[in-house]
C-alpha cells in the first residue's frame, strides 16, 4: 500500500498536524472495511437462514452481527496492509475489539430462534422461555464485562489494577446481594429440574394455585381466590412441590347409596352394570384396578363404592365426563328399578 501512496503527489505534507499519507491510508482502509462489512452482512444471514426464517428478531440480529463481524475482520486484515503507522494500528485495534464485542452482543438475540429451531414441537413453553431469557441476560452481562476489559486493554489501561478492582467490587456486591443470588440459584434449579412449568397447578407449602410466571428472582402463583402470590425462588429449592399438572390420571371414588330394602340380586346386577360403564367409557384407564362393588351396609342404605381412573388432563373435561357418567348411573338404576337412599326417609325397624 505504501508504494501506491508514494506515487500520490503531496503525500508527505500535513493537514492540522496529521500527515496526508495517514489520511489517505485511513480513507482507503475505511473503504476496505466498509466493503468487508457489507459482504459479511450478506454472508452471515445466508449461512444461518434457517434461524432467520423463525423470527424477525433473529433475522435482524444475524444481519447486525454479520456487519459488525465484517468490521472486525476488515480491521484484522488491515493490520497486514499497513506498516510503521502506530496511530492507525491503535485505532484499528480499538475498532476491532469494539466490533467483536458488538458482534457477540448482537448474536445473543439468535439464542431464542436457535432453541425454537431445535425444540421438538417448535413451541417454547413458559419454562423454556424463562431459560432463554435468563441465558440471554447472563450472556449479555458477561459480554459487557469482558468487553469493557478488552476495550480498556486496547486503550492502554493497566488490566492488573482493573481486574483487582473488579474482584473487590464483586465481593462487595455478592455480600450485599446474598438474597438475590440465592433467588437466582433457586430459579436455576427450577429451570433445570423443571418440577413445574407455567400453567401447572401446584401446591408449595401453604400456597396452592396456577403458575403464571417464572422469573429469575420470583415465581408468581395465582390462587383459587384469584390473588397472586409472589414466591422467592430461594424457597423453591428446599420446599416440597406438589404438581397437580403432572398427574398421569385423575382418580375418582364416588359412593352410591341404594335403599336398604333393595333386592340383593338387582343390586349385584347394578354393580356389574356400573363396572361395565367404567370399562367401556372412552376416558377411563386402568381397567384392572377399577371396580364398583358393595362396600358397606348401613342402617338405611347399601353403599356401593367405585374406583375410577380418568385419562383426562383438563378440569373442564373431567367435570363433563363425571356429569355424563352420573346421568348414565341414574338410567342404569332406573332400569333395575332401584332407588337411591333418601336421608329424609327413616325406615321402621
Amino acid at each position: 500500500m505504501r508504494s501506491v501512496i508514494d506515487m500520490i503527489p503531496g503525500h508527505d505534507k500535513e493537514i492540522y498536524g496529521i500527515s496526508v499519507e495517514s489520511i489517505i491510508i485511513m480513507t482507503l482502509l475505511l473503504i476496505f472495511i466498509l466493503i468487508v462489512r457489507e459482504i459479511f452482512g450478506i454472508i452471515i444471514p445466508k449461512s444461518f437462514s434457517n434461524l432467520g426464517m423463525i423470527s424477525d428478531v433473529a433475522k435482524e440480529a444475524l444481519i447486525g452481527s454479520g456487519k459488525s463481524l465484517g468490521v472486525a475482520i476488515g480491521c484484522w486484515a488491515s493490520f497486514y496492509l499497513i506498516e510503521d503507522l502506530d496511530l492507525v494500528f491503535s485505532i484499528l485495534k480499538l475498532i476491532m475489539v469494539i466490533a467483536l464485542v458488538v458482534t457477540a452482543f448482537r448474536f445473543v438475540g439468535v439464542i431464542h430462534a436457535f432453541v425454537l429451531w431445535t425444540d421438538d414441537d417448535g413451541i417454547l413453553d413458559g419454562s423454556q422461555k424463562t431459560v432463554v431469557s435468563a441465558a440471554e441476560s447472563v450472556m449479555r452481562f458477561l459480554i459487557v464485562i469482558f468487553g469493557l476489559v478488552f476495550i480498556a486493554d486496547a486503550l492502554g489501561f493497566d488490566l492488573t489494577t482493573m481486574i483487582a478492582g473488579l474482584g473487590i467490587t464483586g465481593i462487595a456486591i455478592a455480600l450485599a446481594a446474598q438474597d438475590t443470588i440465592s433467588n437466582i440459584f433457586g430459579a436455576t434449579t427450577v429451570l433445570l429440574d423443571r418440577p413445574f412449568q407455567v400453567g401447572d397447578w401446584v401446591a408449595i407449602g401453604s400456597v396452592e394455585g396456577e403458575v403464571i410466571e417464572i422469573g429469575l428472582r420470583t415465581t408468581l402463583i395465582r390462587t383459587s381466590l384469584d390473588t397472586v402470590v409472589t414466591m422467592p425462588n430461594a424457597n423453591l429449592s428446599n420446599t416440597p412441590v406438589e404438581n397437580w399438572g403432572k398427574r398421569r390420571f385423575r382418580r375418582w371414588q364416588p359412593i352410591f347409596k341404594i335403599d336398604i330394602n333393595s333386592d340383593p340380586a338387582k343390586v349385584s346386577d347394578f354393580c356389574d352394570g356400573v363396572g361395565d360403564l367404567i370399562a367401556s367409557h372412552k376416558m377411563t384407564i386402568k381397567e384392572e384396578d377399577s371396580y364398583a362393588r358393595v362396600s358397606n351396609l348401613g342402617p338405611d342404605s347399601i353403599e356401593i363404592g367405585c374406583n375410577i381412573y380418568w385419562d383426562i388432563n383438563s378440569g373442564k373435561i373431567e367435570r363433563e365426563a363425571r356429569d355424563n357418567f352420573l346421568l348414565e348411573i341414574m338410567e342404569l338404576a332406573k332400569s333395575h328399578k332401584l332407588k337411591f337412599h333418601d336421608n329424609r326417609i327413616r325406615h321402621n325397624s
